[in-house]
């Protein structure tokens, strides 16, 4: 990949690897084709692995900085969906969210956070979750932008046979509702001034 080309790595689960789905439906290959209409050259990297609670993300994000073979112009993290599933504490899901953001931009990479949202059902829990995307968003200076559209989550006819993980018809709506942050924040961080710095060498 040369220099010029916008570069966005996407750092999540399941939702992110696109479990189940070919590897042109997952969200990454979907969000390139959409950026591809405005930016032709952009590269979204497949970051994800199913199964991932935060604390699995933190623990293996080094491996994969150290493997990039140029510095992201952009990170998407969507994570905290199996925190959630598998009854973590929010405590734990903020602090890993919040050094996974930290690390992100000690390396100079923008953060977009994917915030994943508990069912309005649990009312105060569900607020609780919330906050924690926009707390640590706030934070660091990175964006934050919900990762489902309404609708999508568990909707007829957009889930897998196991009636959990999203399908390539939800998958399609969830990165055609991410497109406008994403290049909100490609926007900003060629703008900015250490896009200038990477530009200059």
């Amino acid at each position: 990949m040369s220099e010029g080309r916008p570069f966005v790595l996407a750092v999540g689960d399941s939702l992110t690897a696109g479990y189940g789905l070919r590897s042109e439906d997952a969200f990454p290959a979907q969000l390139q084709r959409l950026l591809a209409r405005d930016l032709p050259e952009a590269v979204v990297q497949n970051g994800g692995v199913s199964g991932d609670t935060t604390a699995a993300a933190l623990a293996r994000l080094p491996r994969l900085l150290s493997a990039l073979t140029r510095l992201p112009d952009l990170a998407i993290v969507a994570l905290g969906a199996n925190d959630l599933l598998r009854g973590l504490p929010l405590s734990a899901t903020r602090h890993n969210l919040d050094a996974i953001v930290a690390e992100l931009a000690r390396c100079g990479i923008p953060v977009l956070l994917g915030a994943m949202a508990a069912p309005r059902f649990l009312g105060d829990f569900a607020s609780a979750c919330d906050q924690i995307y926009l707390d640590v968003a706030a934070a660091h200076g990175a964006s934050v932008w919900p990762f489902f559209p309404p609708g999508v989550l568990a909707g007829r006819g957009l889930t897998l046979p196991d009636r959990i993980h999203p399908n390539a018809a939800a998958i399609a709506r969830i990165a055609a509702h991410m497109l406008p942050a994403v290049t909100q924040a490609l926007a900003a961080s060629d703008a900015s001034p250490l896009n200038a710095r990477r530009a200059s060498r």
